[in-house]
């Protein structure tokens, strides 16, 4: 949607924090979970920033409120144990002082062993925190062009229609676009708890934060079926290799096999159907939007199916027959760039160092991910500014691994990437899995403590903040 109010963004003249008036300042476009990290980052060490945001004078096909960092995919931010990559990548933003895991600490919801967050009071909380900081200078217009100055492009998979032919300049054609998806969420008072159960995988975290639905061998054939033949919204000339790998669609995860879906988001290990006695053959699992229980999330269920195809095809599930949809799956465009030809390890363009790139848009993959290299671009301008040398993060750290993989030009065909230990410096000489990784986990734990006591005066003030964030 293109709005008449659209502005160009040029330096103010007489503005308070004027690009004219203070050359230190920094210009942050974009206002999700990267931009509101980098620009609070930058903030509570003294350094002044004028964060652009479109929405809602423009909005995205994908956002609903003008909230900042408002979460459009899912609610969680996955595992907490910190044996696992993302729970390695939560210890590790405490370390620096993440602004955007604080918040997501203090509106957390129930979901095992896993940190998932009340989306409104999460965005609302961000929101706050950023209109509140007095360096923060919050301007709701779109960036059609990239200004003058040190500059951090936080833009998102939605990067808009406006400011394409500045990032097309910017990068050249390297830039790729595809189609991200989202899952349905349906009410809870319409879930048939007949044919449901609660429970987390093998009891984990608060042992029953999940809504389970069973299926039996018959009704799993059947929904496969149904959903293979549903009707899309776009052509089926979409071929999988386009779609973002870990939002793919679930008819296109079924498009793998029979078995792709009970292999995957559908898996019935770690569950015992109290009804039966035995585990499942396949399980959906429902997981809560909001603090109150009154809405459930379809894991996995991201899809690019019709609205009635949706309800039509979901409501096979026997707990889902009535279910009632507060919100259907939807598709929507994602944009990132070829960030190990484009991009240095401190997120700054090669060809042009002032400007950085941050998010989804750098091609990291989630929401934590997302907000971490924005933490990463401001370190990146204070690294710059005051001659530290603090970055690269230590490759054996989840973040450190992430922005490695995404600024080695070794890496080909790039394509986004989450934090996973796949990505991380390999220890071959422990053969056993769990071991591996718990040693892993503790290499990683020991080498933030270390860059962090190694740079305790530039992060320190971050951490010091992010504690004092109340819910």
């Amino acid at each position: 949607m293109v709005c008449d109010a659209t502005m160009r963004v040029h330096p103010i003249p007489g503005a308070a924090l004027s690009p004219h008036s203070h050359p230190e300042i920094v210009t942050v476009i974009g206002a999700g979970l990267a931009g509101a990290e980098a620009a609070w980052q930058l903030a509570v060490r003294g350094v002044p920033v004028r964060l652009l945001e479109m929405r809602p004078t423009v909005n995205s096909p994908a956002h609903h409120t003008g909230g900042l960092a408002e979460l459009v995919c899912s609610n969680s931010f996955k595992s907490l144990d910190t044996a696992t990559a993302p729970g390695m990548l939560k210890r590790e933003l405490r370390a620096l002082g993440s602004v955007i895991l604080s918040v997501a600490d203090a509106t957390a919801v129930p979901a095992g062993a896993a940190l998932a967050v009340d989306r409104a009071d999460f965005s609302a909380a961000v929101t706050r925190t950023i209109e509140a900081h007095p360096l923060i200078e919050l301007v709701r217009e779109e960036a059609v062009s990239i200004p003058d100055g040190d500059v951090i492009l936080a833009t998102g998979p939605l990067t808009s229609r406006g400011l394409e032919p500045s990032l097309s300049a910017l990068v050249g054609d390297e830039r790729l676009a595809f189609f991200d998806a989202a899952a349905p969420i349906v009410a809870a008072e319409s879930i048939d708890m007949r044919f449901a159960f609660r429970a987390s995988r093998y009891d984990k975290g608060g042992g029953a934060d999940y809504i389970n639905c069973p299926l039996d061998r018959d009704t799993y054939d059947r929904f496969l079926t149904e959903l293979l033949g549903a009707r899309r919204v776009i052509p089926k000339e979409f071929e999988q290799k386009d779609l973002f790998q870990a939002c793919q669609p679930v008819e296109e995860v079924a498009r793998c096999g029979p078995d792709a879906l009970r292999f995957g988001a559908m898996k019935p290990v770690g569950l015992i159907d109290p009804n039966t006695g035995e585990r499942p053959w396949a399980v959906l699992q429902l997981r809560a939007e909001n603090r109150d229980g009154t809405a459930f999330n379809l894991v996995g269920c991201q899809t690019n199916l019709t609205f009635g195809e949706q309800k039509r095809v979901f409501s096979l599930i026997p707990a889902l027959l009535h279910a009632e949809f507060l919100r259907f799956g939807v598709m929507h465009r994602n944009t990132f760039v070829d960030a190990p030809r484009l991009l240095s390890p401190d997120l700054s363009v090669k060809a042009n160092p002032r400007v950085r790139i941050a998010g989804q848009l750098s091609g990291t993959e989630g929401y934590l991910e997302a907000a971490a290299s924005g933490l990463i671009a401001a370190l990146g301008i204070i690294d710059a500014r005051s001659g530290s040398h603090m970055l690269p993060l230590p490759p054996e750290t989840a973040l450190g691994s992430l922005i490695a993989y995404a600024t080695d030009p070794a890496t080909d065909r790039y394509q986004p990437m989450h934090v996973n230990i796949g990505i991380m410096p390999p220890m071959p000489s422990i053969r056993a899995k769990r071991a591996r990784r718990a040693a892993i986990a503790d290499r990683a734990g020991a080498a933030i403590e270390q860059f962090a006591s190694a740079n305790a005066a530039a992060i320190e003030p971050a951490v010091h903040a992010a504690q004092g964030i109340a819910r």
